[in-house]
């Protein structure tokens, strides 16, 4: 039941506003409210689910919080990329990066259709890219704030040309690791992610207007994105 629960939570199909009743859990997973329960509980642990309302709901960071996992994010990410350009005895594992480029190049040449579940298949990009670089522990500290900060970045995905701008650079990427080009990949990284906290937290602000707005309308907030369409991601 947890891993189910984390699942559909992680999968961004899941709005900050949604309240997460155990009865209402409990007849859509068609069992007893007990092993609901424990997951909640697990999730609350886990900081993936918080308390808020009299009720328990999807964790949604602060703009503070945002901001200091964004700057995190940067950090982890340039470093995997940065740790190979500073010592010649590294590289990346071509084993991983080459089936993930293909990948993209078929996001690339069949454009999906935009969603807010495409922020997990964001998420494998930047953790193979990271764990290609060699160091696992990276990748872990990663994770953790992928998941911490997911609730808002689906909200990145609700226009074609956010899918379409995410699709270039990600091949842009690998493809600059791939031929070495280590300084440029760093850049094109660098900026993809983005390096200003505070154009983050703007963007942020945005998405979460969307959902209290959607919210108080009472529709679904991925129907449509009052986002800037600058291209960039969040």
């Amino acid at each position: 039941m947890y891993d189910a629960l984390r699942d559909e939570l992680m999968s961004g199909r899941v709005s900050p506003w949604e309240r997460l009743g155990e009865e209402r859990l409990a007849e859509r997973y068609a069992v007893s409210r007990t092993p609901v329960r424990e997951a909640l509980a697990r999730l609350l642990a886990d900081g993936l689910v918080e308390k808020r309302a009299g009720g328990l709901y999807l964790h949604t960071p602060t703009f503070e919080e945002l901001a200091a996992l964004y700057e995190l994010r940067v950090l982890i990410e340039a470093h995997g990329i940065r740790r190979v350009v500073e010592d010649p005895t590294l590289e990346h594992d071509r084993a991983l990066l080459e089936p993930e480029l293909a990948a993209w190049h078929a996001l690339r040449d069949e454009r999906p259709a935009p969603s807010p579940g495409f922020v997990t298949i964001d998420e494998r990009f930047h953790t193979v890219l990271l764990a290609s670089s060699g160091n696992p522990a990276l990748s872990a500290a990663l994770a953790q704030v992928n998941q911490k900060i997911r609730a808002v970045r689906m909200y990145d995905y609700l226009t074609a040309d956010r899918m379409r701008a995410t699709t270039d650079e990600h091949v842009e990427i690998v493809e600059l690791v791939l031929a070495g080009r280590l300084r440029a990949a760093l850049d094109a990284l660098t900026e993809h992610v983005g390096a200003s906290k505070d154009v983050v937290v703007e963007r942020a602000a945005q998405a979460l207007l969307i959902a209290t707005r959607s919210h108080l309308e009472g529709r679904s907030p991925f129907e449509a994105s009052a986002l800037p369409s600058d291209g960039r991601s969040l």
